[in-house]
């Protein structure tokens, strides 16, 4: 099975680390993963994404030709990649921040309240673990155990207390799932 994913938003959404937690969590899980980042010509505020591959089998090249899934922070991002999305894939919308619905009827499409959950828990930056979250539950890409896991390592030392946190956004967003 070959996961090829796109997540994209604006900087500082947390695109990037939350595709660098699926690649490790693939990668601890014994897969064959790439994680390859592009950034718009601004970084905080300017455009993101992220090309993760996770697949048994060995991965050719970085970057993503066949989107499995994507997930969208922002309206942007939806305009631009809902279009790469394989017929009978999945796409994450973040409807906290967007304001449209998908276009296509070919594809499976989950409207995610990230922004919103994040919130509720107390802080709007982790709204990327929200997504991942129900990213997680639909697509069975990595064992929610193995994320969870990867977390831990991440946020040792100093930053333990945002431990709970996070893990706490990973799950609500995979409440989102029905």
């Amino acid at each position: 099975m070959t996961h090829q994913i796109i997540m994209a938003g604006f900087g500082g959404q947390g695109v990037m680390s939350m595709g660098k937690i699926l690649a490790e969590a693939g990668l601890k899980e014994g897969m064959n993963v790439s994680w390859l980042p592009s950034y718009g010509p601004e970084m905080r505020g300017g455009t993101a994404n992220c090309n993760v591959i996770i697949s048994d089998e060995p991965v050719g090249a970085p970057t993503v030709t066949e989107a499995t899934a994507a997930i969208v922070m922002n309206r942007p991002s939806l305009d631009k990649f809902e279009k790469d999305v394989l017929p009978g894939g999945h796409l994450f919308i973040n409807s906290s921040l967007i304001d449209r619905k998908a276009t296509r009827d070919d594809i499976n499409v989950y409207y995610i309240p990230a922004n919103e959950i994040a919130n509720e828990l107390g802080t709007g930056k982790i709204a990327n673990m929200v997504m991942l979250g129900a990213f997680i539950k639909v697509t069975n890409a990595a064992k929610e155990d193995t994320i969870m896991e990867y977390i831990a390592e991440v946020f040792s030392g100093r930053n333990a207390d945002l431990i709970p946190l996070n893990k706490e956004a990973l799950r609500r967003g995979a409440e989102c799932i029905k």
